[in-house]
């Protein structure tokens, strides 16, 4: 399939307006609590794993929560003017928003200027790279080269030159962020280490945030095909697409199961459970790729399974102490 050029550059509502926006609910748009448990359920993992090797040093563990916060919102913000840009944000009709698609839309709804969304990425990345700063020179100084590697991922995910959520990569760098890299960051800031018992276990979870991100392009998947953003569910096709999901998700959840094979120990296991709102959410996509009043239930039970995996898998190790 042929892609489909670059929308050309649109002002946003309201953009020339700055005194009449509300700058405080774009600032909470971009900090977007619901998807910020995607990275605290992460972290929490390492922290697990930590805690089971060792004392826990909570000042440390409060920065690095902080410092992935900042990255978090720095993303949202920069990459709310890269999605504007690319015209994809402005694509996506009414009848596919979803509070998990489409972008922040700080800029499509006219909440925020460009100057200002400018502003909150370059102080938030700028908190961010503080927060790493501190714990690379106070703490653990072989966490610098996972820190470099998460804003760069952050940056990149949408911006050019690589612009890795436009070429067919952006499943993948979420897998690695929100799975394998913030997990063994965290467990590394606390211990100093990195044992193949949380590089193992942080896969099933990078494998379920890759199904959450799957599932959430569904409803985008017009918009993105029509400003040339050729994620994997584009390039697939929804039917298709949903297929994998299908396959993906389940399998995410119970690939926790293998883990005691590995001596991680066994009650690990229990974030199998994360299986029964992996597979309703599969049937569900399913059942309606195409309409995204359907596909919403769909994308909270993905949430909710990565969430489970997460607890079940942490509280799993927590219990074989």
């Amino acid at each position: 399939m042929k892609a489909t050029a670059p929308l050309p550059l649109q002002v946003a509502p309201g953009a020339e307006q700055a005194s009449t926006l509300d700058f405080r609910a774009g600032l909470w748009r971009l900090a977007d609590p619901k998807i910020t448990l995607a990275s605290m359920a992460s972290v929490l993992l390492g922290t697990c794993f930590a805690l089971k090797d060792g004392p826990l040093s909570i000042g440390w563990l409060a920065v690095t929560v902080l410092g992935i916060f900042f990255i978090e919102v720095a993303k949202n913000a920069s990459g709310e003017i890269f999605d504007f840009d690319s015209g994809t944000d402005l694509a996506v009709g009414e009848e596919d928003r979803s509070p998990f698609s489409g972008g922040k839309r700080v800029l499509v709804d006219g909440l925020l200027t460009r100057r200002q969304s400018w502003a909150i990425a370059a102080t938030a990345y700028l908190l961010g790279a503080a927060c790493g700063l501190a714990i690379v020179v106070f703490r653990r100084w072989e966490v610098v080269w996972l820190g470099v590697a998460g804003m760069a991922l952050a940056f990149f995910y949408h911006a050019p030159p690589f612009r890795l959520s436009y070429r067919g990569f952006g499943e993948i760098a979420v897998g690695v962020t929100y799975g394998p890299l913030i997990s063994i960051g965290t467990y590394l800031v606390q211990t100093g280490s990195i044992r193949p018992g949380i590089i193992l276990a942080s896969i099933p979870l990078g494998l379920m945030i890759v199904s959450f991100l799957w599932v959430c392009e569904f409803p985008d998947y017009l918009a993105d095909r029509k400003a040339g953003k050729r994620n994997l569910v584009v390039r697939l096709g929804r039917l298709r697409a949903s297929r994998v999901f299908a396959v993906l998700a389940p399998v995410s959840s119970l690939s926790v199961l293998l883990l005691p094979f590995f001596g991680i120990p066994w009650a690990v296991a229990l974030g199998a459970v994360s299986v029964i709102p992996a597979s309703t959410a599969a049937v569900r996509v399913l059942s309606n790729p195409e309409f995204t009043a359907q596909l919403i239930p769909a994308q909270v039970l993905t949430l909710i399974a990565f969430l489970a995996l997460a607890l079940g898998s942490g509280g799993g190790v927590l219990l074989c102490r």
